[in-house]
């Protein structure tokens, strides 16, 4: 049972949050007159040691340490006088002290991934800029639709990932909110100055009700939440790049050092960076509905079922990080080729473009019955087993005669590229103000 019920193991990652936190604590009963300034003094002092032995690998767990909080208080017992030592925990739970320590550890690893993210954004829109000029394929239900920039689709997932940015911004400011002082579930009986204790440990402020304080794993399940989210389109960007780098498609090469051979065929270049990405998504999506499933059920305030958030937000910012950095380096080597960009447009994705021309003709042509006409030339192509773009002037003429010569022109990728001019589009103007925006979103908020 005390293997089963110990979580030193996975917990003593916790070790410098914890004392933080008994030395905030600690401090902030000198006022409450529990602790005298020498008192306090010693206390520090030992806990310096103590962080120290952390540090260098030295600290010498147990079999009585059944968590992190046990462990620190028992080795500064070791180390100071133990009547000092055992003043500590006056008016405080381990409830408190791990929903402290939890929110101390996520909020700083959360801020680490943000600068990982915003690492990768900047890696993507400096790619877009650099390479405006390729044009390939849109597709729309993995079905050749219309031309579109490279740099389009891929600030079409930057912007994806800005947002998720946004909301892990605001995930973190709900994580940076102290319980410390709140007790096992009633609050404090000897007057703490709760809010000292947050200035001191970098919160923002303070948790308001000292029941759903301590049993309160929302902060967790949110950026499990978030994660989900985050590795859904990290899932969809890997997948996009998997199928381009495939040799059906061959838009782009990945590096070496993120793809490999297979064992038995020397042909093969696997890319088993963004499949162990797209793969990782499903692992992040169980994290998460592990402890939604754990927590639904809980009666109020602490329960030891909230002893099962820990391992899977350790894993989650585990994998959350390791995939950033990863798409980081999948996205900085890899090769675009326009070559096969190019070869793969062709001429029926130029279909609008016909029904567009009609609508902005002089006779100003209804869409639908402009749809409708561009499907007949579409038809009529597939008749004479050719390329739109191969039907002569007077073949157009037959099928409606409100074209003119200068119809001919709707035949160029660039033009059509072009032409979606409005903001958001793929047109150069409009991609260089999507760069721009994120640009700035970079600047201003994302160091």
């Amino acid at each position: 049972m005390q293997k089963y019920n110990d979580s030193l193991p996975f917990d003593k990652v916790l070790w410098r949050q914890d004392i933080a936190g008994s030395i905030a604590y600690a401090r902030a009963n000198i006022k409450t007159g529990i602790l005298t300034e020498q008192e306090f003094a010693e206390i520090e002092r030992g806990f310096i040691s103590v962080a120290k032995e952390w540090e260098e690998g030295r600290f010498k767990a147990k079999a009585t340490d059944e968590d992190i909080h046990t462990a620190n208080e028992r080795r500064l017992s070791e180390i100071i006088d133990k009547q000092i030592a055992f003043k500590l925990h006056t008016g405080r739970s381990r409830n408190d002290q791990v929903a402290t320590d939890l929110r101390m550890w996520l909020r700083d690893e959360l801020r680490l991934l943000e600068t990982h993210i915003a690492s990768f954004l900047k890696t993507i829109v400096s790619r877009a800029e650099k390479e405006i000029d390729i044009i390939m394929p849109g597709y729309t239900h993995l079905q050749k639709a219309q031309p579109v920039r490279w740099s389009h689709w891929m600030l079409s997932h930057a912007f994806a990932f800005s947002q998720d940015l946004e909301r892990l911004r605001e995930v973190r400011s709900r994580v940076n909110r102290c319980p410390m002082g709140c007790g096992a579930l009633s609050g404090n009986a000897f007057g703490i100055d709760r809010d000292r204790i947050a200035k001191e440990l970098g919160f923002e402020g303070i948790t308001y009700n000292s029941m759903n304080s301590v049993g309160d794993r929302d902060f967790i399940l949110e950026a499990l939440q978030w994660g989900s989210m985050f590795m859904t389109h990290i899932s969809r960007w890997a997948e996009d790049l998997i199928i381009y780098s495939s040799l059906e498609f061959g838009y782009v090469r990945l590096s070496d050092a993120y793809s490999t051979g297979s064992s038995l065929m020397p042909q093969k270049k696997n890319a088993d960076s963004l499949e162990l990405l797209r793969g990782k998504s499903g692992r992040v999506f169980g994290l998460m509905c592990g402890v939604n499933m754990s927590i639904k059920g809980l009666p109020t305030t602490y329960n030891k079922d909230l002893q099962e958030s820990v391992e899977p937000m350790l894993s989650l910012l585990t994998t959350l990080t390791d995939s950033t950095l990863i798409a980081t380096g999948v996205i900085s080597t890899l090769t675009p080729n326009p070559t096969a960009m190019l070869t793969a447009l062709t001429p029926d994705m130029l279909a609008t473009e016909l029904a567009d021309y009609l609508v902005r003709s002089p006779h100003r042509v209804p869409f639908r019955e402009a749809h409708h006409i561009s499907g007949r030339v579409v038809a009529l192509a597939e008749k004479e087993g050719i390329g739109m773009d191969k039907l002569d002037f007077e073949q157009l003429r037959g099928v409606d005669e409100r074209f003119e010569e200068d119809v001919m022109g709707c035949w160029d990728y660039e033009r059509a590229v072009e032409m979606k001019s409005a903001k958001g589009g793929t047109g150069r103007e409009g991609v260089k103000e999507q760069i721009e925006v994120l640009k700035q979103f970079l600047g201003t908020d994302g160091e």
